[in-house]
């Protein structure tokens, strides 16, 4: 939803990259999502790089979740299926509501990009502690169909018929119980 002036709603977001192998120097995918919240007027809270491993990525996203000026959470990397991806394992058990559209949405609009190979995409999203959480595979393309095709739209407050922002807690309101 829109504020009260009907201007659009700037959120504090954080992004994270789970990955074994990329720096700030090679992470496009995490930069591609960076340079497109900010676009979108949004405000980038915190970017981090970690490791594919359940406790390190559970650590960073409840540290998040907790922040009064997080208010929503995007996750590049992990979601496949080879023995180190643990994105899921690590984000799920965090999720007040899972969202199941996300991950449904994004495996039909990728299908058209990479063929059957979408069925190995375990990208998922929910909501915990009022913070919407996003997790998509760790290429940049998929980040691109995520972002361009689904979250945007989502995290725009003007965005009818709906969006995530009228779930979320203002800024101004985490801000005054912290």
């Amino acid at each position: 939803m829109s504020n009260k002036t009907g201007i659009k709603q700037a959120l504090g977001v954080a992004v994270l990259t789970v990955s074994d192998t990329r720096t700030e120097t090679n992470d496009t995918s995490g930069q591609f999502l960076v340079d497109g919240l900010l676009q979108e007027q949004h405000q980038l809270v915190d970017k981090q790089i970690v490791i594919d491993d359940v406790y390190r990525i559970r650590a960073v996203v409840s540290q998040w979740i907790a922040d009064p000026q997080v208010q929503a959470i995007l996750i590049t990397g992990g979601t496949g299926f080879t023995g180190r991806d643990s994105t899921p394992e690590a984000v799920s058990v965090l999720f007040d509501k899972m969202v199941e559209g996300f991950g449904e949405l994004f495996r039909f609009l990728s299908y058209d990009e990479i063929g059957t190979s979408t069925v190995q995409s375990r990208a998922l999203a929910g909501l915990a502690n009022e913070t919407v959480i996003f997790c998509m595979p760790g290429s940049t393309g998929a980040c691109q169909t995520a972002w361009g095709k689904i979250i945007r739209e989502q995290l725009d407050s003007s965005h009818r018929p709906c969006n995530f922002v009228g779930v979320l807690k203002t800024r101004a309101e985490q801000l005054s119980q912290g």
